[in-house]
């Protein structure tokens, strides 16, 4: 079990509180079991795949670092994947396909890619330069975008577009996170002076239309732009409490893992989570289809001062004390006869009933309340949940017939 490290008020938070001994143990212990239940898994299948890897099974199995939060995290930039610098970049393949999609015009773009500046090696991978209105014309139907989605490993798009793309490319892209575009920076800065922007020529308007493409970065910096991208953890942020992110591979060494988790867990932390350490719950590292490896757990379940109770601190009103109101702790309904409704005509004790008036002619009749059966109540209670069960039971067995 991992050591738990309690959360203070007056405590200043380190950079990270994950222990890399505590790291480096857990990358261990997850990649033998992986591999040890790859080859069991490849033992025993009767249908070999004639893709895998004979030598290495486990190559592909990703291994990921999942954070719990006390809070929920919102994001409204969700749809844009954040990135985290790592030490073991995941796309190393020489083999795994680009997909470039910039601002108008793409010939630009183009000729930067086929320019001698650009690397070779980056050039080969890089097999689709487009811009988004072509995108738009020749992948407006679903069948296109997922060959589209279906030609290219990884999909890299300028960020001045990309709040557009969830549109232009659709379902295919967006319903889970593996090939969303990643976003990268194609237009040149503006200088500064005294740490403040460079003010521009008197009578001279700051051009930012994309179409005119004036303001596209050298081609240095694109390179070193999406070497950055392709090195990078992706994290894309849900609306709930816990949050996946692809840390390594199964096939790794334990020290490779064990450096990409201790850093993406700071920076996880410093970057994307509010209020930093207090509202972190737990780090684990997994795979796929395995239990979940402690990094680190907090013994702190709270996430605001506010919900804090000093220690030894006596007479604790529970919340709503003060408004008046009894709390209804579930007592029995008495029935009431004669002398009960008497006494309780004049207001002693609580619930006293008032008694009905009298009609002429008519004998007065004394009010009675129904009595109360708590048992009884339990028991139907019980039999319905039963029946219930029941059903429920019967339903899926029906579907797994």
């Amino acid at each position: 079990m991992a050591k738990s490290t309690a959360v203070t008020k007056t405590a200043t938070a380190p950079t990270s509180l994950v222990a890399p001994e505590q790291t480096l143990k857990a990358s261990k212990a997850l990649l033998a079991h992986i591999k040890k239940a790859t080859a069991e898994q490849v033992a025993s299948d009767t249908k070999k795949d004639i893709l895998a890897d004979p030598e290495s099974p486990e190559a592909e199995v990703p291994v990921y670092l999942t954070l719990t939060t006390k809070r929920h995290i919102h994001d409204t930039h969700r749809l844009q994947p954040g990135k985290i610098p790592i030490p073991h970049s995941l796309n190393t393949d020489p083999e795994s396909t680009i997909c470039l999609i910039t601002a108008e015009p793409q010939r630009a773009y183009k000729n930067i890619v086929a320019s001698e500046e650009f690397p070779e090696a980056l050039r080969k991978r890089i097999t689709r330069v487009i811009d988004l209105s072509k995108l738009k014309s020749k992948y407006r139907v679903f069948q296109a975008q997922r060959k589209l989605y279906a030609e290219h490993e990884i999909f890299l798009a300028d960020d001045r577009i990309i709040n557009q793309l969830p549109k232009a490319l659709g379902k295919s892209f967006y319903k889970s996170t593996t090939k969303r575009p990643i976003p990268v920076v194609l237009m040149a800065s503006r200088g500064k002076v005294d740490g403040k922007r460079a003010p521009l020529p008197k009578g001279k308007k700051e051009k930012r239309d994309p179409a005119e493409n004036l303001n596209v970065r050298p081609t240095a910096e694109i390179v070193a732009e999406i070497e950055t991208a392709l090195s990078s953890g992706l994290v894309s942020l849900s609306p709930s409490t816990n949050t996946a992110v692809k840390v390594g591979y199964a096939n790794w060494a334990p020290e490779q893992l064990a450096a990409n988790v201790d850093t993406v867990a700071a920076a996880l932390v410093d970057r994307f989570v509010p209020q930093k350490w207090k509202n972190v719950r737990s780090i684990y590292i997994k795979g796929p289809e395995t239990a979940a490896l402690p990094l680190w757990q907090t013994d702190e379940l709270w996430a605001d001062e506010a919900q804090i109770v000093a220690d030894g601190a006596e007479n604790v009103k529970a919340i709503g004390a003060g408004s008046g109101e009894k709390p209804n702790i579930g007592k029995k309904r008495k029935s009431l006869d004669a002398g009960d409704l008497d006494g309780e005509a004049e207001g002693e004790g609580e619930g006293a009933v008032e008694e009905p008036k009298q009609k002429k002619g008519r004998p007065a009749k004394k009010a009675k309340l129904p009595e109360s059966n708590d048992d009884k109540l339990d028991e139907e209670i019980s039999q319905r949940k039963a029946k219930l069960k029941k059903q429920k039971k019967a339903a899926k067995q029906a579907m797994e017939d």
